[in-house]
């Protein structure tokens, strides 16, 4: 038996996971060797071709409201050495503990001091001002926005968008996205190279959205 399995059929959490009595951790990854490198593998392709659909490649179930792909993304990219914020409708005890005993991740309390922000009211998402925009000398160590959204798809509703890995312009549809969003992406483009980049994460298909990808003008 592993050690994740050990735990998560205990009568007792540990006291570090902050759960209460009774309580233990969700799974994770079933392998998690091989599932991460799956996952890794795909986010890389969201973000070197923006706009395109990825669809969920292995069953995994965090704790609600973490959705699957969010919760796979947070435990392929999140570790000891990455702060992580949840915004409040993420900032849960299950949440919380699934995140600490899976990745090792720190928890912060505030956005900017966050590598990862994970955040379940992306139809509050209309600021991306208050995440971390990096360093001039090394505008890389931004923020990280992992958003989740209702539903995505490539569509008409969304802004034009454009940038390295897009060939001409591509539209996203994402379904539970603040409508002041693609102002906000807007903004963050005029930063570049600094900038947050961020995924769209919906139940089973991302999108990422690095801040190369601008919003096309005329």
């Amino acid at each position: 038996m592993t050690t994740a399995s050990a735990i998560s059929t205990a009568p007792h959490a540990p006291s570090w996971l902050g759960l209460a009595d009774g309580a233990a951790p969700a799974p994770g990854f079933a392998d998690p060797v091989f599932d991460a490198q799956r996952l890794f593998r795909a986010a890389l392709e969201a973000l070197s071709r923006p706009g395109t659909v990825q669809h969920l490649p292995i069953l995994v179930t965090p704790p609600a409201p973490l959705t699957p792909w969010a919760g796979a993304l947070a435990l392929t990219l999140c570790d000891l050495d990455t702060p992580v914020w949840l915004d409040p409708v993420l900032d849960q005890p299950m949440v919380r503990a699934w995140l600490r005993f899976h990745a090792g991740c720190p928890l912060v309390e505030e956005p900017a001091t966050a590598a990862f922000a994970l955040v379940g009211g992306a139809a509050h998402l209309d600021d991306l001002s208050t995440f971390d925009i990096g360093p001039e000398e090394d505008p890389d160590r931004s923020t990280t926005v992992i958003a989740q959204v209702a539903d995505l798809d490539a569509g008409a509703d969304g802004p034009p968008l454009r940038g390295p890995g897009i060939p001409g312009t591509v539209r996203v549809r994402a379904t539970g996205l603040a409508s002041g969003f693609w102002a906000a992406w807007r903004e963050n483009g005029a930063l570049y190279p600094q900038g947050v980049d961020v995924f769209l994460a919906a139940p089973d298909r991302l999108v990422g959205l690095p801040r190369s990808a601008m919003v096309a003008e005329g």
